[in-house]
């Protein structure tokens, strides 16, 4: 809402004669407390004692619409700049200490009502013609209309700036909380105040993925709560309850993916946030839908947290395979995989591995032959089984990323 002030008043004012204002002038003080004391009374907002930044806001305010009232009485070429000036930082005021515009434009009016109780004797003293005295009145009413219209552009204006500055202070908190917030409290608690957004114990960091030609992210669907960065060249959001703030997505996501990592404390959000990116990388028949929950894949996103640390327990559990070809080691590890997460026979492995049982017979044989007794060993398989899955994880993140080799 914009509002468009016309100062009808000041016309007005001006067109009065000059004699009132100098006889008004001297009585502008007892106006003024006449007014305090009837605001004070009526309105509950400013019913405090008139002390510390308080009083002085009060009282000035009061005093200035009074003073400039009777300065701009037959007096067209006053400047009223500082004036709207001043009652527009009031409204502005008014907006930041957390009020509304209510409790300002009460007292304007009822202040009026008193200031001109005040001034009329001494107005109808002076022996005016009637209609001097009534165009008086209606400056008043007027004046106070266009004071309060005047604050009102203010609040607008500091609601908008608001309003306008809390996306960019969500997206800078989201960034800082997101790169290291266990460095960052105190700035993360200003700016999550200035954010107007609760600072939770607790959250989830959701990574997203789009998929070349898809629409727009359905952001309208998702709550306040929670921070969400689409322009960043790995999009992300972050939420204190995934559950809940993301079960509007499902079935709106078309052409993207998410992958919402554990619900962690704030401090662990870069690693939550790593997480699920590498999460997103998963593929196949581990990841149905377009949502992956990391909650449901912890021991493969577990295997694949560090590449470096899977192709060294590759080597030396699995060393009997570096003799082989490529062929031949993809072969008898998915077989070896096979027998070790079921530890069942030939049949079972084949049927499970879509080949012949004495295909599998054979395979396990030559695994026989290479291992020897360390296939009876508890945490020579357990390796084995681990180096295993990292491996097949491995390979399915380099055939998703286009890698070379993959």
């Amino acid at each position: 809402m914009v509002f468009v002030v016309e100062y009808r008043s000041f016309r007005m004012l001006a067109a009065l004669p000059r004699r009132l204002g100098d006889e008004l002038r001297p009585h502008t003080g007892h106006a003024a407390a006449a007014m305090i004391q009837e605001i004070q009374r009526a309105v509950p907002a400013f019913s405090m004692p008139l002390r510390g930044v308080f009083g002085r806001v009060v009282v000035v305010a009061v005093e200035r619409a009074v003073q400039h009232y009777v300065d701009c009485i037959g007096n067209p070429d006053i400047s009223h700049d500082g004036w709207i000036a001043f009652y527009r930082a009031r409204g502005r005021q008014e907006f930041e200490e957390g009020r509304d515009l209510d409790p300002l434009q009460d007292s304007a009016t009822i202040g009026a009502r008193a200031a001109w109780r005040a001034m009329q004797p001494v107005v109808r003293g002076l022996d005016v013609p009637p209609e001097i005295v009534a165009l008086s009145a209606e400056a008043v009413f007027s004046y106070v209309d266009e004071l309060c219209a005047t604050a009102a552009e203010g609040y607008l204006a500091a609601k908008s700036e608001a309003a306008g500055a809390v996306p960019i202070r969500r997206r800078r908190l989201l960034t800082l909380i997101a790169r290291a917030p266990e460095t960052s409290a105190s700035s993360i608690t200003s700016l999550a105040a200035g954010a107007d957004w609760r600072l939770p114990e607790t959250a989830a960091m959701v990574a997203l993925e789009r998929a070349p030609g898809a629409p727009a992210f359905p952001a309208h669907l998702l709550g306040e709560a929670v921070l969400l960065d689409l322009d960043d060249t790995e999009p992300y959001l972050l939420t204190a309850d995934p559950d809940a703030d993301l079960a509007p997505l499902e079935g709106a996501m078309t052409g993207w993916r998410a992958a919402v990592s554990p619900v962690v404390p704030l401090a662990d959000a870069p690693a939550a946030l790593h997480t699920a990116r590498r999460a997103l990388r998963l593929s196949g028949e581990d990841v149905p839908g377009p949502i992956i929950w990391c909650r449901d894949h912890l021991a493969s996103l577990w295997l694949l947290a560090e590449d470096f640390l899977g192709a060294e327990l590759a080597k030396q559990s699995l060393d009997p395979f570096a003799s082989l070809s490529e062929k031949q080691r993809d072969r008898l590890s998915e077989t070896l995989l096979a027998w070790l997460e079921t530890r069942s026979g030939a049949p079972e492995v084949a049927q499970r591995l879509g080949v012949h049982p004495q295909t599998v017979r054979n395979r396990l044989r030559q695994l026989e032959r290479l291992f020897g007794d360390r296939l009876k060993d508890a945490d020579d398989r357990l390796g084995m089984q681990l180096a295993l899955r990292a491996q097949r994880l491995m390979r399915a993140h380099r055939r998703d990323e286009g890698e070379p080799g993959s």
